[in-house]
């Protein structure tokens, strides 16, 4: 089997490469974001048809959040148009396509988890953004996987778990938000659910390690279980702390769509435990 990966260098994509490099029966083509603009329409044309991928899994995206409101317009050719290029890429030579979308599609006012059947209302441009890319698909693909996830951290890359790890280090007091509820998700168990997902029904599927928090509460986890003072994080409300992109107050998301498929995810706890582990060694 042959598969294209955009975004291959990111902390997603690092961990696909790896994972799938370990597989003999698939030929791998990473690409990272020098080695492929997926905003030229013409170039992602040329290696897709040069390539001729079964599978294009397209991790490549526009993800800080607060600067896709200032620079929405590149949000919008990443995020939305880059994904549709892939997609009639894909479409022309027979490829199936494997898309990473996001918990911010949803606005946050539902209090139990989300399913592949709640209708997506995003609060900012980049979840706009996002849920374009997935419209993008829908019109041009009939084989496809939408996996929506949420709080992504991995060993690559900067994320929010190495910046809690890089401020306990200094030992002052700092703040996080208390009222945004999630479920973290480590790359490297992401990672693994796609791979076992390959071949199963195409669709929409939720993908994030099991359980909740608030950030709030995964700080003071990753402080403890990184034997720093956990008093040392403050709670703060998402209006007293500031930012430009209103986020989801509530975005957790319902595992059924891919334990349906014998797919299950471990606790969000454990995941992160094994990361911090490995950042240990």
């Amino acid at each position: 089997m042959k598969i294209l990966i955009t975004g291959a260098t990111g902390q997603l994509g690092t961990d696909l490469v790896k994972l799938f490099s370990e597989d003999p029966s698939i030929k791998l083509f990473p690409y990272s974001r020098a080695e492929l603009d997926i905003t030229n329409e013409t170039l992602t044309n040329e290696v897709i048809e040069k390539l001729r991928p079964n599978l294009v899994i397209h991790a490549a995206a526009y993800t800080a959040v607060d600067d896709c409101e200032t620079n929405w317009k590149t949000a919008f050719e990443v995020n939305s148009f880059g994904t549709y290029y892939i997609a009639k890429a894909s479409k022309n030579v027979g490829a199936s396509m494997m898309y990473i979308s996001t918990d911010f599609i949803f606005n946050g006012k539902k209090q139990e988890p989300y399913t592949i059947s709640d209708a997506p209302d995003p609060l900012s441009i980049y979840g706009t953004s996002k849920l374009l890319g997935e419209r993008f698909i829908q019109q041009v693909l009939q084989e496809f996987y939408i996996l929506r996830t949420s709080w992504v951290y991995g060993e690559t890359g900067n994320n929010f778990v190495k910046t809690m790890l890089r401020i306990a280090k200094k030992g002052q007091e700092f703040t996080v938000v208390n009222d945004q509820i999630g479920s973290p998700t480590y790359t490297k168990d992401l990672a693994l659910a796609m791979k076992q997902l390959i071949g199963k029904k195409y669709g929409i599927y939720h993908i994030s390690n099991t359980g909740s928090c608030s950030w709030f509460t995964f700080a003071q986890t990753i402080l403890k279980l990184a034997g720093y003072q956990e008093n040392l994080v403050k709670p703060i409300s998402s209006k007293e702390y500031g930012v430009i992109a209103q986020r989801p107050a509530f975005s957790l998301l319902s595992k059924e769509s891919i334990e349906d498929e014998g797919i299950y995810m471990r606790h969000w706890q454990a995941a992160l435990e094994e990361f911090l582990n490995v950042q240990k060694s």
